[in-house]
């Protein structure tokens, strides 16, 4: 693992977007894996500022997004999908057709996990995947576990999961009790991957996850098992390490 400290969020965020610069222009028709919340925000305006200003171009530029909530419509303003329209797919020209987010609303969960898989199977896989860290050391919704699902699953979210997802919510009763997320082994399929990490509030997983120990109680742990992994994180995030 390959690891970069920086000096604050806005330098994490450039230098996460150079890599996914350079792979876009490697391969004007890569796979991006791409994540939501709060840390991969600065990637996203980082890209669309590249964009703006003629350093890329993302029209034949495939996505395959990490999770979703579940059951929740794409239209709701804090679905994963509208937060992708919003904090980067309406401000750059790739076509939405391309641009492949887990269906909160899918009738049958299990059926469409499957698909998914799949379909980035038939897509060949994630040329860079971007994650972030939760405090407890989760990706995506791989929750800490005595096991994990290696595949793209529906996983019932954790009640500290729930809470800490109620601000963006009216309440916490409207916070959905599922989701739909990549597995380890989906975003192991990911030749390149970028690990974000920002604020002291993420240093206890950074140093759990740089410990040496590998642990499904810190689903990060694992990320030590592939071959090309980034950590980019601030130095309030590598305090602890």
């Amino acid at each position: 693992m390959k690891i970069l400290v920086v000096d604050n969020y806005a330098e994490m965020s450039r230098a996460a977007a150079d890599i996914f610069g350079e792979v876009i222009k490697e391969n004007p028709t890569c796979v991006l894996g791409l994540a939501t919340g709060d840390t991969p925000i600065g990637l996203y305006d980082c890209l669309i500022d590249d964009y703006k200003t003629g350093k890329l171009d993302f029209a034949g530029v495939r996505t395959v997004n990490l999770d979703e909530y579940y059951p929740i419509s794409p239209d709701n303003d804090q679905s994963y999908r509208y937060f992708m329209n919003e904090k980067l797919f309406d401000s750059i020209n790739i076509d939405k057709k391309n641009t492949m987010v887990p269906d909160g609303l899918a009738k049958d969960a299990n059926k469409f996990c499957r698909e998914y898989e799949e379909m980035i199977d038939s897509l060949g896989g994630i040329d860079v995947q971007v994650l972030g860290v939760g405090r407890n050391g989760h990706v995506g919704f791989n929750e800490p576990e005595d096991g994990l699902y290696p595949y793209t699953h529906l996983t019932d979210l954790t009640a500290n999961t729930i809470e800490a997802n109620s601000r963006f919510f009216a309440s916490e009763a409207d916070v959905p009790k599922q989701a739909l997320t990549m597995g380890m082994s989906s975003i192991f399929k990911a030749r390149k991957i970028v690990v974000m990490a920002s604020g002291k509030g993420k240093a206890e997983a950074v140093k759990t996850m740089l410990g040496g120990r590998i642990t499904t109680s810190c689903p990060a742990t694992l990320l030590a098992l592939h071959n090309d992994v980034v950590l980019i994180c601030d130095k309030d995030a590598y305090s602890l390490v």
